[in-house]
């Protein structure tokens, strides 16, 4: 019997979408306004601040849009979290403290649904409903348990009260949206790039006589490399050097050492660097200018962390990657307001490739994965469904283009057809034969 209203949820390493599907076969996203803005995707963050003083003192919660707003506005000792379903997987996180309160992953999860909840343009009630939350094939990390991420999904979707939660791939949720294109019989690889993760799965899908759509999943693949990677090399590249890497100081005995490195892994996770501000890394750095052979850049890196432009220079580092897209060259431009710092370059597309180059094999190679685990070859591929932002890569569909042919490779809205198509998948009466599993 069909759902009266199933709701798809992409809970992405960037960004969150959901969807809300009717048994009339209409589906619609959920929508979000900021300011004058609607958009349809809910970055996927959180910010904790506190205000008032003593026992009066109260802790504040955005997230999404609002989480972003609320960390540029400066509140003091505010904590921004983003991108923490990379830890969904680790056994190593065990918790996080906040204003002395002690934070799971599942009560991270849970915080960041309420809020979503909370800031869903037309009110989101999941009680009683059935629920479709997508899942990487393969989580962040060296050794992902698997089993570990999904009690800690479970938990947190159990205390909002929902009346059926299911997981489902997600290229499989993709694969569903692109099928209701499909008049005949296909086999079909679907790709699907997220922020932190790039997944893949080989399905073939026919048609009864009474119309209905039937599948058999053939395979799944993923491998923990996406746009997040992609944006790294830039930063790596571009942004670095001009802040200091690679350069020297004069340590004990005036002896010329190279500065260390690891305080560079923070500039491309923007919200690392607030982390910076508030630890001792933040006057390391200030000790090192000093004594550094070449003390500007230095000190630029100091001004970044200082005045809180690590989102603006990730916002910078994006546009540029979407203007490769686009065009053989870009223009590189980050300007930290009242700093007196300013970084201009251009990158041309093959020089992108050749920085991206490891990150493009390796997802060719969790390409061949899939295929070699469906036993089917490339030719016998019908048809190729790209989604996510990094499909519109040049170097990424290149891959899938050249491999398959240009006439088998389709796309749809990068952002969307996940989340669609869970909420389409919920309305199948046989929606647990396409589910990994339920929550």
């Amino acid at each position: 019997m069909p759902q009266p209203v199933s709701i798809g949820i992409d809970f992405g390493t960037t960004n969150t979408v959901l969807a809300l599907a009717g048994p009339e076969g209409g589906v619609e996203a959920v929508t979000f306004r900021h300011g004058a803005e609607e958009r349809r995707t809910y970055l996927s963050a959180l910010a904790f601040w506190q205000e008032g003083r003593g026992a009066a003192a109260g802790t504040r919660l955005a997230g999404g849009p609002f989480a972003v707003e609320a960390f540029l506005e400066g509140h003091l000792g505010l904590r921004f979290i983003q991108s923490f379903k990379s830890f969904a997987a680790s056994a190593a996180f065990r918790e996080t403290r906040i204003f002395r309160e002690r934070y799971q992953f599942e009560d991270l999860l849970t915080a960041f649904l309420r809020t979503l909840q909370r800031d869903a343009g037309a009110g989101l009630d999941l009680t009683g409903a059935r629920v479709v939350v997508g899942r990487p094939v393969r989580f962040v990390g060296q050794n992902p348990d698997e089993a570990l991420a999904m009690r800690r999904y479970a938990a947190a979707f159990a205390r909002l009260g929902p009346g059926e939660t299911l997981t489902a791939y997600e290229p499989v949720g993709a694969a569903f949206f692109f099928a209701r294109r499909l008049e005949g019989a296909a086999t079909v690889l679907i790709a699907d790039f997220g922020g932190g993760t790039s997944d893949f799965s080989v399905m073939r899908f026919s048609r009864e006589g009474d119309g209905r759509l039937t599948a058999t999943p053939l395979s799944h693949s993923g491998v923990g490399v996406a746009g997040d990677a992609f944006d790294a090399r830039i930063v790596e590249h571009l942004v670095a050097p001009r802040l200091g890497k690679g350069g020297s100081y004069r340590g004990m005995g005036g002896k010329v050492l190279p500065l260390p490195s690891h305080y560079y892994a923070n500039l491309s996770r923007w919200h690392q660097l607030a982390l910076m501000k508030w630890s001792g890394d933040l006057q390391d750095l200030r000790d090192l200018a000093r004594a550094a052979v070449d003390p500007a850049p230095l000190a630029d890196f100091v001004a970044l962390i200082e005045n809180d432009l690590g989102f603006p220079l990730y916002q910078a580092v994006s546009a540029t990657k979407v203007a490769l897209s686009a065009r053989d060259e870009a223009e590189f431009r980050f300007v930290g307001p009242g700093t007196g710092l300013d970084i201009r370059a251009t990158l041309d597309r093959a020089t992108f490739e050749s920085l991206i180059a490891p990150e493009v094999a390796r997802i060719a190679a969790a390409v061949d994965d899939a295929l070699a685990a469906a036993a089917v070859p490339a030719g016998a591929i019908d048809r190729v469904f790209l989604t996510g932002g990094t499909s519109l890569v040049p170097a990424v569909r290149a891959l899938f283009t050249e491999r398959f042919g240009a006439g088998r490779v389709a796309s749809s809205d990068q952002f969307e057809s996940i989340a669609h198509g869970l909420a389409l998948l919920g309305q199948m009466p046989d929606a647990e034969r396409w589910a990994t599993g339920r929550l």
